[in-house]
């Protein structure tokens, strides 16, 4: 086990000794990767731009796209560790961003206030996902597919899509703050819930049954874990997380716009499956890698802030975020092969 990468799965007692390669084993880890592909294309661009992409405002620019990028991830993580998904992440947060917006303008409460009211909603609306998938027994994608349009739809119903631009000054200085010139805040955010996570999963009761109930849900059963109250909560973290992305995106812009994360909130999917997935995470679930999915989000926005810089279209840069996915799945693929041939996990 290196870095957070945290499993349920206990090693099979098997006839012979697995063979003692930890060296070996460490470079084929996806951190271990995703650091060297980091300093690799942050050298391509140093050199191609000019210079331009390790510039102050570029790095300061990159980090508060990355702080959102990693939250994303982590609101998916949490759930892709059941062997679900949940494609209202966007819708989720939006909703939250626009009750964040409601009570803060219209209400009048401090932001602290509407901060607690904005993250209950995510969760509440999470609680929902879950409370139907585990009631209903169909996968989460349905589900999950349905409320994305039914979340977004009763929103844009309630606000009559207009915005709300009336946020308190605080809230929206803590979005353009910089510590030491450069670091913006938003990442210290994103770096903490990701500490939190790795606490959660390596040291609580609830973290390695939510693994266990991912890996096993049968066997996690006849052990005294409540499957389905664990799945819920999954859906209740992911759509806390996704209300907390949606606030850090009203700081940085400065108000709280239905289209913040396109329509449907769909703008956010692929950057939510990139993470987890670059990192690691497996999509069959009971595995998690919180590092992993912080390096990937890291990643993924240096590429694209680095394919802009370079004036490449829109088009190219997403089309090279999706084949990166498909790549980082068929790598991920050969590694566990190669692993499990040469008997190392």
């Amino acid at each position: 086990m290196h870095g957070d990468d945290t499993s349920a799965a206990a090693p099979a007692p098997t006839a012979a000794k697995p063979v003692r390669s930890g060296s070996i084993r460490f470079y084929l880890t996806n951190e271990f990767g995703l650091v060297v592909l980091i300093a690799v294309f942050a050298g391509i661009f140093g050199l191609m731009t000019d210079g331009r992409f390790f510039s102050t405002f570029n790095q300061f620019t990159l980090g508060r796209v990355a702080a959102v990028n990693i939250m994303v991830g982590f609101s998916m993580m949490v759930v892709i560790v059941t062997g679900g998904l949940n494609l209202a992440v966007g819708a989720i947060g939006v909703c939250s961003a626009m009750v964040f917006g409601f009570l803060a303008q219209v209400g009048g409460l401090p932001w602290p206030a509407a901060v607690v009211g904005a993250i209950a909603t995510g969760a509440l609306l999470g609680w929902v996902n879950g409370f139907v998938i585990v009631r209903s027994g169909l996968h989460s994608f349905i589900i999950t597919l349905a409320s994305m349009s039914i979340f977004f739809g009763l929103m844009l119903y309630l606000t009559k899509a207009e915005s709300y631009r009336g946020i308190p000054p605080d809230f929206s200085e803590f979005g353009r703050a910089r510590l030491f010139g450069v670091v913006s805040p938003m990442l210290v955010v994103a770096f903490a819930a990701g500490v939190l996570l790795v606490l959660l999963y390596r040291y609580t009761v609830i973290g390695r049954e939510m693994l266990a109930a991912g890996a096993r849900p049968e066997a996690a059963e006849l052990s005294g874990v409540r499957v389905g109250r664990i799945f819920i909560l999954c859906h209740m973290l992911s759509g806390a997380i996704a209300a907390a992305t949606a606030l850090l995106v009203v700081a940085r812009t400065g108000a709280a716009i239905p289209s913040m994360a396109g329509q449907l909130g769909q703008d956010w999917l692929l950057l939510a499956f990139l993470g987890p997935v670059l990192g690691g995470t497996l999509l069959s679930g009971g595995r998690v890698s919180v590092i992993g999915t912080l390096l990937g989000a890291i990643l993924v926005t240096m590429l694209t802030n680095g394919l802009n810089l370079l004036q490449i279209g829109e088009f190219w840069v997403q089309a090279c975020l999706g084949i990166l996915l498909l790549l980082a799945v068929l790598i991920d693929l050969m590694r566990r092969s190669y692993l499990a041939h040469r008997r190392m996990v």
